[in-house]
């Protein structure tokens, strides 16, 4: 009896980071595959840069996705931040800064316009978000008159291309800053998985098997200390590796300790009961996604950042990838369900996939059939997992 109440822990435990050990196959897959090109420093720089914006739109559209819907505008509002930012720069001689706080007011307009529609107005936000992706594309071929701009100054390029001061020791150059890092990272790993247990115990809740429980900080400490030796073999920690956690940390904080959080998930979960409890529907409704625009607009800058210029075609198709990374990371289809942990995840599962399969040669038209299937794979493994629980 004992042994059966110990596996059936280890399956809730290994279901829980499910998504981590599908990203961990992946990669080695690639790895296999590509003869191991995905695994040197430069690429694993590379995949960070790459996947910055997706990764910062993942965790606004978890948002969107958690009240049971999406938001189709991304992508062009990001174009239309970038094409702000880099207008006012090139063409009006505006500091980088200045042209930054700009964008981002610009993409905050967005996310207020779509808002008030959605909450206060009561049009589906398919329909609206479907006629912003519609605006913010036109708008943004307005103000570049369909021409690039650029190059943009380095101040501007810093957060898309830059990196934090190193500190080379030994005969490899290895940078100091980033196996601390990885050292204090290691430490709080474990440090929270020891507290959580503690915890459970003190509340009589379920916990795994030590087992299981070491074998996770195992492997999950493994990945923290890998990554952080390539990015030190390298250049060191990228601006927009910091820029993504501080935003996952905040995002993360909010979903899980806060009052604003409960209620983004009470919404998806039953949106007329959490109306009827006395949630403020309309008002979470708006600010989700006056978030998204603002999210979009640092997405925006980051990738404009990262080209070194402002194009028409910036942001072409990227509200799939955050939709599907939300998926993929194990949100629901109906709301209510999702973290944003596991929208970042499945924004570096997308990412691992257009990286391996271009370094494998495959047909960017290849690429996109694989990640629909996978789209596909996730979402109906969960509807499926729901059907078998009812």
């Amino acid at each position: 009896m004992t042994q059966n109440k110990s596996l059936k822990k280890a399956g809730a435990g290994l279901k829980q980071y499910g998504m981590m050990i599908m990203l961990i196959v992946v990669y080695l897959l690639f790895a296999i595959i590509t003869g191991g090109k995905n695994l040197t420093p430069m690429n694993i720089n590379n995949l960070i840069m790459q996947n910055g914006y997706v990764v910062i739109l993942a965790v606004g559209m978890l948002l969107c996705v958690l009240t049971g819907n999406v938001d189709l505008g991304v992508g062009s509002v990001v174009a239309s931040c970038g094409a702000v930012a880099g207008t006012l720069i090139i063409d009006g001689g505006w500091s980088a800064p200045a042209a930054m706080l700009a964008a981002l007011a610009v993409g905050a307009a967005f996310g207020v316009f779509v808002g008030f529609f959605v909450a206060y107005v009561a049009i589906p936000p398919f329909i609206v978000t479907l006629a912003t992706m519609l605006m913010g594309r036109g708008i943004c071929y307005v103000i570049l008159k369909a021409q690039t701009k650029g190059p943009l100054p380095a101040a501007y390029n810093w957060i898309g291309t830059g990196f934090l001061p190193t500190i080379k020791v030994g005969a490899n150059g290895v940078d100091l800053i980033c196996l601390i890092v990885a050292a204090v990272c290691c430490a709080l790993l474990i440090i929270n998985e020891l507290k959580g247990r503690k915890t459970a115990q003190k509340h009589n809740l379920p916990v795994d098997p030590m087992v299981l429980t070491v074998v996770k900080l195992v492997v999950l400490l493994t990945v923290v200390i890998f990554f952080f030796y390539k990015l030190a073999c390298y250049n060191g920690i990228p601006v927009v590796l910091v820029l993504m956690a501080i935003i996952v940390a905040i995002y993360h904080f909010i979903t899980t300790k806060t009052v604003a959080g409960r209620q983004i998930y009470a919404m998806g979960g039953n949106a007329k009961a959490a109306r009827l409890s006395g949630i403020n529907t309309k008002k979470v409704f708006f600010w989700v996604y006056a978030n998204m625009g603002f999210l979009a607009a640092v997405a925006g800058i980051v990738l404009s950042a990262r080209n070194q210029s402002a194009t028409p075609k910036a942001g072409d198709g990227f509200e799939m990838d955050a939709i599907a990374s939300c998926y993929i990371g194990g949100a629901a289809t109906s709301g209510g369900i999702g973290t944003i942990i596991g929208a970042v995840v499945g924004a570096f599962i997308m990412g691992i996939l257009n990286n391996g399969m271009s370094l494998a040669g495959y047909d960017t038209n290849v690429q996109k059939i694989v990640k629909g299937c996978v789209l596909l794979g996730a979402v109906t493994f969960d509807l499926v997992s729901k059907r078998k629980k009812k």
